[in-house]
């Protein structure tokens, strides 16, 4: 198949990611400075890609064919908004400009759902439900803001050479060993997050199994050359992240969605794939209720 190189490889999504490419047959190298980078990885390289020689260095070494990269500041307010903002958006340039001066084929950038603003200290109503690509974004934060710009710049990036660029936005990415009982990103399970509304709900319910996600990362690879330059993807899961409907939920923990979330019938989530199913006939597979081990 082909050389990718995974950024964030030790990372929730980037596990998934290497796994499912290597068992694609692509020839997948990690680049990250911390453990837990798969063994399907023919290779793993800790570096400082913030340090724009290092990325060049990096892309240079292995030449591949297409670069994956999911390396960020992953949690809001993890870190003090300005490193936050300063590592994420170095991060996205210094791949993106490596990759189009060096001849790589594809680049996919991770983004997030989280440019759309949900969860602003002002409040915060969506134009429209589902949300899909085309709704505004809101950025209040130094992490979404940073994922716009990482947008921004793979699109930059899209105009400026013969490199094909897309980016996702995974929805809250649960792992294998999360859906057994092991904490979130927040700090909670699963479990918790569907008993307590209140902690799912600031993020629209949204979420995606990783595999799933990594499905699509592979579908996306391939699909690259034929697709327009620039693309980007929401991929979440078919259903919410909720015990109930979220037209019920939603109002109850979002005000202002009242207008829109009794169209939301049934399991049916707050975001759309619709644009990943139609280009790349990609659909997650994987809900809560198939996936989840509660005690």
């Amino acid at each position: 198949m082909s050389r990718v190189l995974v950024t964030g490889s030790a990372g929730r999504l980037g596990r998934s990611v290497v796994t499912t490419l290597a068992a694609a047959g692509h020839e997948v190298i990690g680049v990250d400075n911390a453990p837990g980078t798969p063994v399907e990885a023919a290779a793993v390289l800790p570096a400082d890609l913030t340090d724009t020689g290092q990325a060049f260095e990096v892309i240079a070494r292995f030449r591949p064919e297409s670069v994956i990269h999911l390396a960020a500041i992953a949690t809001p307010f993890s870190r003090p908004e300005s490193v936050i903002y300063k590592v994420n958006t170095q991060l996205a340039f210094n791949i993106c400009e490596a990759s189009v001066a060096l001849g790589v084929e594809s680049v996919v950038v991770a983004s997030s759902p989280t440019v759309i603003g949900y969860g602003a200290p002002r409040g915060w109503a969506p134009s429209y439900l589902p949300i899909d690509e085309d709704h505004p974004v809101r950025p209040w934060n130094a992490y979404n803001l940073s994922k716009v710009a990482a947008e921004q710049t793979m699109k930059a990036f899209a105009e400026a050479g013969t490199t094909k660029l897309a980016a996702i936005r995974p929805c809250f990415v649960i792992p294998p060993e999360e859906w057994a009982g092991a904490p979130t990103q927040s700090g909670h399970t699963v479990t918790e997050r569907l008993d307590r509304p209140e902690l799912g709900g600031v993020s629209l319910f949204n979420y995606v199994d990783s595999r799933d996600a990594s499905d699509m990362v592979a579908v996306l690879v391939e699909a690259l050359p034929d697709l327009p330059n620039g693309e980007v993807f929401f991929a979440g899961a078919t259903d919410a992240l909720a015990r109930k409907p979220l037209a019920e939920l939603l109002p109850q923990v979002v005000p202002g969605t009242e207008p829109f979330a009794a169209g939301l019938t049934g399991t049916a989530p707050a975001f759309s794939t619709t644009k990943a199913e139609r280009l790349l006939g990609w659909q997650a597979k994987r809900s809560w209720r198939t996936e989840l081990k509660e005690s």
